[in-house]
């Protein structure tokens, strides 16, 4: 048991030491690109829906080549979106290499001090997911938190609309105003539409940004009002007071459905727990499930029935409002 502590502390570190330095030596182009990227879009009038070629050298940063790492990972799911909605100042090369670097230096320590070698691939998957578990993570919550902060970033524009501001001028206030998340996502919208992107085009690549229903009501509400014309504070108000009432539902849900997340959470802990038990109680016993054939089947089996049983209590407890 000392030895898988150690083990796991040792990993944890060359990673960790590994993420930070990726951090501070990483550069911040961030604000660079997204400035050459709203001068290339549209010509810089914001009224052509034809878009400049990708491979346009004003839509990277400047000395930068096309990474062969970025462009593979782009063939199977779009990691560069998924960071950018994290925060986190990481590139998908970066990314990519701390994974390697936490995959590895797992299996490494498990080949040369755990007596199983059949761990050691288990062992790699296990730490290896740590980066991409830590930006779910960071962007779960950044995502949540800029849920919490749009009603009050509503109410801020209809009344600076009813001031006699103009649509820009109030998103201009709600990015000076609003903390992060909310607060530089508007104000990046707000100096997209000064360099001559449309107002509506710049709202709506916020809207592909923040994957946030809300936000798409806004967005379209927006775009709906600019072609008919209408009360458009009226409509932020409408808007703030539905968000506000689905945060009620959701906190009801929670307080009903929190006695079945008990449940869960303590039926999903039952079986580790009691492996852990026993493997202090008696040793050779359960050592049977990895040196046995028929063990390791049992093992792959318990595992995999864990985790069709925490995914069947997800779907019971999760409630979309």
């Amino acid at each position: 048991m000392t030895t898988i502590l150690i083990f796991a502390a040792i990993t944890i570190g060359i990673g960790g030491m590994i993420f930070a330095a990726a951090m501070v030596l990483g550069g911040d182009n961030d604000q660079v690109e997204d400035r050459l990227a709203s001068l290339t879009k549209n010509g810089g009038r914001g009224s052509s829906k034809l878009e400049v070629e990708a491979g346009s050298i004003l839509r990277s940063p400047l000395g930068d080549e096309v990474n062969s790492i970025d462009e593979f990972v782009a063939r199977f799911m779009n990691l560069n979106a998924f960071i950018e909605q994290s925060g986190l100042k990481l590139t998908v090369s970066k990314f990519v290499g701390m994974t390697a670097a936490f995959a590895i230096g797992a299996g490494v320590l498990c080949f040369f001090f755990s007596p199983w070698i059949s761990l050691v691939p288990i062992a790699a998957l296990f730490f290896g997911l740590f980066p991409l578990l830590y930006v779910w993570w960071v962007r779960k919550r950044r995502l949540s938190k800029f849920g919490q902060q749009l009603p009050e970033a509503l109410d801020l524009m209809a009344q600076a609309l009813r001031a006699g501001q103009s649509l820009p001028a109030g998103i201009q206030l709600v990015g000076d105003q609003m903390q992060e998340p909310l607060g530089p996502e508007f104000h990046r919208s707000f100096e997209e539409q000064n360099l001559g992107v449309a107002l509506t085009d710049t709202l709506s690549d916020m809207a592909d940004r923040i994957p946030d229903l809300d936000l798409r009501f806004f967005v379209t509400a927006v775009v709906l009002q600019r072609q008919t014309g209408g009360d458009l504070a009226e409509i932020l108000d409408k808007i703030g007071h539905l968000i506000r009432e689905r945060y009620q539902i959701k906190g009801q849900i929670q307080a009903l459905t929190g006695e079945g997340r008990m449940s869960g959470g303590v039926l999903l802990a039952m079986p580790p727990g009691l492996f852990l038990m026993m493997l202090k109680l008696n040793y050779d016993y359960e050592m049977l499930l990895f040196t046995d054939e028929l063990g390791q089947y049992m093992l792959g089996a318990a595992i995999f029935l864990q985790l069709v049983g925490a995914y069947a209590i997800k779907k019971i407890i999760d409630i979309k409002v």
